[in-house]
This record gives structure tokens, sequence and C-alpha cells, in this order.
């Protein structure tokens, strides 16, 4: 490969988005590998005297009507965050890429189409269900928690992985080295575990990132409407919740949740695409 091939090809491989997204999704576990070993203050913490205040030198953030430091519990928020993210993704990475990955090869055998159809037929009714509805149900059988929405989450991101890679995995049955595989007697499973799975790998780490954006995202609307993270957890969306009164005399405390939400859903939806680029072999440079 000549020299200025690579150098496109490396300019591709780490873009602009890949970066700001990297800085911003570090960001946010900076804050809360942080939190684990120091807060400026105790989250639990309430002082009268001192609430609703402006940004200072002794809160950077303001204070919140409990006069709890909002610097404190953004750090901690964080955790919250980046836990329900990391959960719901598995439950739908776990879950959805095996099915997928059955559909498809399901749908190479005659006797096998009809099974595959009904698997994909599932998938599509299982995404009529949004998170949110879903977390309403698992409210309505348990009780509001962080727990029933990182499993809501994740239950409603299951036919993304499943549609992801039973796509990736119906493009690698169809190569010339897995037919050369079923000419050599492989197993339908030993096909699925070497050559399927590192193929399809990109793809999912892709669906996994931009995953991770929506699970931040749904679970700041969760908290928001009182069907996830409960008090006294520090929660971001829980935090704007608890603002809404406070918006024409301190905008601050709705600004600092909103904006690190934003970031994190921003960083991931960047981190996503420029990984996507990394990955799809469409975007080599010919």
């Amino acid at each position: 490969m000549s020299a200025p091939r690579t150098r496109a090809r490396s300019r591709r491989r780490i873009g602009a988005p890949m970066v700001i997204g990297a800085v911003l999704v570090s960001l946010v576990v900076l804050l809360a590998v942080v939190s684990f070993v120091w807060t400026p203050y105790d989250p639990a913490a309430i002082d009268p005297t001192q609430r609703l205040l402006s940004g200072s030198p002794d809160h950077p953030f303001g204070t919140d009507q409990f006069g709890r430091d909002t610097l404190t519990w953004i750090m901690y928020g964080a955790r919250i965050t980046l836990m329900v993210g990391l959960v719901a993704v598995g439950i739908a990475l776990l879950i959805g890429t095996p099915i997928g990955i059955l559909a498809a090869v399901f749908a190479q055998y005659r006797w096998g189409m009809w099974l595959s159809a009904l698997i994909m037929r599932a998938n599509d009714i299982l995404l009529a269900f949004p998170a949110l509805l879903l977390a309403i149900i698992f409210a309505a059988v348990t009780q509001p928690g962080t727990g029933p929405a990182m499993l809501a989450v994740g239950i409603a991101s299951i036919p993304g992985f499943a549609r992801v890679a039973r796509s990736g995995t119906m493009q690698v049955l169809g190569s010339e080295y897995v037919r050369a595989a079923r000419a050599a007697n492989r197993s339908a499973a030993a096909i699925a575990v070497v050559h399927v799975l590192p193929n399809i790998a990109g793809m999912v780490i892709v669906q996994a990132s931009v995953t991770f954006a929506l699970s931040v995202l749904a679970e700041a609307g969760l908290s928001f409407l009182g069907l996830g993270t409960q008090a006294p957890v520090p929660s971001w969306g829980r935090m704007l919740q608890e603002s809404q009164q406070f918006l024409a005399s301190q905008p601050e405390l709705a600004l600092w949740p909103g904006l690190f939400i934003a970031l994190a859903v921003l960083g991931f939806n960047l981190l996503g695409d420029g990984l996507r680029d990394r990955f799809d072999p469409k975007m080599e440079v010919r």
C-alpha cells in the first residue's frame, strides 16, 4: 500500500468525531471514577443556609434547594449514568447478538427459514415496546428504581443488536471462506464462533456505542418522570425534575445536569460515528 493511501486510511480511522467523542466520554468516566475517591462535599449533606447559591469558589456549580453541592451530585450522577448504560448495553448485546446470528444461520437452510422469520417477527414486536412503556410495566409489577430502568432499557435495545447481528452474519455467511469451511464439514456453531463473531464485532461495537447514548437519555428521561433512580441516590434526570420549580430564579440548577446529559449523549454518538467510519468496510479509501 502506498504512503498516501496509508495516511488517508489513518485519517479515516482516527477522525475528529472519534477524538471528540472519546474526549467527552472520558470526561464522564473521569467524573464517575473520581467520585469514588473524592467529592467536594458529602452528597447527603444538607445545609439550609447554603440553599440556591450561584457558582462560587466554594460551590463551582452552585447549590440546590436543600443546600447540596451541585458539582458533587453531578459527579455521583455520572456513576448512575455509566452503570445504567453498561448494564443495559450488556443485556441487549448478550441477548440480541446471538438472536441475530441464529436468525441468519437458520435462514441458510430450507427447514429453518420459517424459524428465522419467526425470530425476526418476534423481534419486531419487541421493537414496538419503547423503554418508557417497559419501565412503566416493571414499575407497576415491582417498584420504580434503577434496576427496573436498566432492565427496561436493556430489553428495549435488544432488537437493534439482533438486526445488526443478523445483517452482518448474512454478509459473512455469503463469503467464500465460509463456503470453504462448509465444504470442510465445519459445523454451524464452529462457523459462527470462528468466522462470524470476529467479522461482525465491529458492527456490534458501533451499535453498543450508539445504544449507550440512547441508554443515557432513556435513564435521564425515566428518572425525570420518577420511574428511574429514586431519592436519595443522585441522578441527572431527577436533578432536572427537581429544578423545574426554580427555572425562573435559579436556572443553573437545570443547566448543569442538562449540559452533562447532552455531553454524554453527544460523546457516545460521536464515538459511535467514529467507530463506524473505522470498522465499516464501505468507508475504505479506494
